[in-house]
């Protein structure tokens, strides 16, 4: 960064300028790599520009609040200016450069402006009583959330519950390879032969006059077909084809018979 005579004369007077303003902190301070991030340089040019900023000062007064990191071999890793070198620093960059800067200095100062919560403030009534209100409306919130989240607890609890004997019949006939009879699954699923029956050929499970299997719940696997082989007085040896329940149609048979009590239900109501 090129800087003139005149241009040292204008920032010295600028930093005067900014010295005596009751509006400066000088405990704001940036870094160089900070203003190297914000300005997208490179931090080694930044570091560059600081030094020739401070030599063309020469023994300004602000110079006092330079701080200077260095790494073991003597190097300068960083540089911490206060705002008003800050401020003249980022004089010399573009126009969008230096509002980033001072964008962010402002963000410093407001932070910085910030008081501090007075503790004797709690001795005014007025004050005592805004944060006890506050606290209050806080403390009654945070009990509607956990009453809230209590009964959203409880509804899983009894849904868990509820849903625990479902949970157990499934596991347990849904993996086996054992089948069952019509008679064994009515009595499962909690009804009677007869009407199970009925209900399967309703479903299209079984055929209507022999109730033997039907394709559609073999290949599903909810059904298989026992052959049994007997002698018929009058046709002699006779080959039937009895329906029996898989696991996996069990479970299915469950379900599909719940929906069917749960579907008169809505049609008593």
């Amino acid at each position: 960064m090129h800087t003139s005579n005149t241009d040292v004369q204008g920032l010295k007077k600028s930093a005067t300028h900014f010295l005596h303003s009751q509006n400066v902190s000088r405990s704001i301070s940036m870094t160089s790599s900070e203003i190297a991030e914000l300005t997208g340089k490179f931090h080694a040019h930044v570091i560059r520009d600081i030094r020739v900023m401070l030599k063309a000062l020469g023994d300004d007064p602000v110079l006092d609040d330079v701080l200077e990191d260095k790494d073991s071999r003597g190097y300068t890793e960083n540089y911490h200016l206060n705002r008003e070198l800050t401020e003249t620093l980022v004089t010399g960059y573009s126009v969008p450069l230096r509002l980033k800067v001072i964008r962010r200095l402002h963000e410093l100062e407001e932070k910085t402006a910030k008081p501090a919560f007075d503790i004797s403030s709690l001795n005014d009534p007025k004050v005592l009583l805004a944060l006890l209100t506050d606290n209050v409306r806080k403390v009654v919130a945070l009990e509607a959330d956990n009453s809230e989240l209590s009964h959203e607890n409880l509804m899983l609890e009894q849904k868990v519950a509820a849903d625990a004997p479902k949970a157990a019949f499934f596991d347990a006939v849904t993996v086996t390879h054992e089948t069952y009879s019509v008679a064994e699954a009515a009595k499962l699923i909690g009804t009677g032969q007869n009407r199970l029956m009925a209900f399967l050929r309703q479903r299209r499970w079984v055929t209507l006059r022999k109730n033997e299997p039907m394709q559609g719940p073999i290949e599903s696997g909810y059904l298989t077909a026992k052959l049994s082989t007997f002698e018929h007085p009058e046709n002699g040896k006779t080959t039937v084809s009895t329906p029996r329940v898989t696991g996996k149609g069990l479970t299915k048979l469950q379900a599909l018979w719940a929906r069917r009590d749960a579907d008169l239900l809505g049609d008593a109501a």
